[in-house]
């Protein structure tokens, strides 16, 4: 069994505090992809930030205190990747790729455009640049799994209020229709949708109301998997048992 744990933490050092690394010392993960790090590598001060018998590899981006992505694994990889050959993606820190001998593992961060239109610009041309770099992935014969905060509901099943949210940005149509390419033409899987077809399985929940208490969520934090995976997907779970942010971690588990 190989266990891959995704999380965006709104803050590593926050996160910490919460006790998200005694959780994660229980998990026997073998891949945790971490976003939203919000911290360059000098900042993070203490042994819990590296958990002994991890190989930790931080993406940070060139502004303090924002985005950032990082990866921690078990197994040493052969490769690691930051960024993927576009600014946006390489100046804010949001692609971090591990490379394994059978598959390779990546740290994803995609843009929010809920401050308004200039970064909901940015957010499509981020999504139109990495998607040209995911139809080169489906080329390959390697394997991948995707994991992060793709900032994006697909299907009204994926968040609570979807008749109210059609013209807010993470459920706008053309950003729907996105992943619908992604999933329906270049083939890639929604790995916790082919071992979990419930209603109000969410990710993340606004700060604002009571949206925890009233799970008045969103689906926006995934594991997306190159086709040849797709049998090896065996379980996939939420934990909201304590909050370390406001995403949850998902948790999936492969025969790999």
């Amino acid at each position: 069994m190989f266990r891959i744990i995704t999380l965006n933490v709104n803050g590593l050092r926050s996160a910490a505090n919460k006790g998200f690394f005694t959780w994660l010392a229980k998990q026997n993960a073998d891949v945790v992809c971490l976003q939203e790090i919000k911290a360059q590598d000098h900042q993070l001060i203490g042994d819990h930030f590296f958990p002994k018998d991890h190989f930790i590899h931080f993406f940070s981006a060139e502004k303090p205190g924002y985005s950032g992505v990082a990866l921690y694994s078990k197994h040493e990889p052969k490769k690691i990747i930051t960024g993927l050959d576009f600014p946006l993606a390489n100046t804010e820190g949001r692609y971090l790729q591990a490379d394994f001998a059978n598959v390779s593992v990546a740290s994803v961060y995609m843009p929010s455009g809920s401050s308004g239109e200039h970064r909901q610009a940015q957010k499509y041309i981020f999504m139109d640049e990495f998607l040209k770099i995911l139809k080169n992935m489906r080329q390959e014969s390697h394997e991948y799994i995707l994991c992060g905060d793709w900032n994006i509901a697909h299907k009204n099943i994926d968040l609570k209020n979807w008749k109210g949210n059609q013209k807010n940005s993470g459920f706008l149509p053309q950003e729907r229709e996105w992943l619908d390419t992604l999933f329906d033409n270049v083939g890639f899987v929604d790995a916790f949708r082919v071992v979990d077809d419930r209603p109000d399985q969410y990710t993340w929940w606004s700060n604002r109301g009571q949206a925890w208490a009233k799970n008045v969520g969103w689906r926006i934090d995934y594991q997306i998997v190159t086709p040849g995976l797709r049998d090896k997907i065996l379980s996939a779970s939420i934990y909201k048992d304590e909050r370390f942010s406001d995403h949850s971690p998902l948790i999936m588990d492969y025969n790999l």
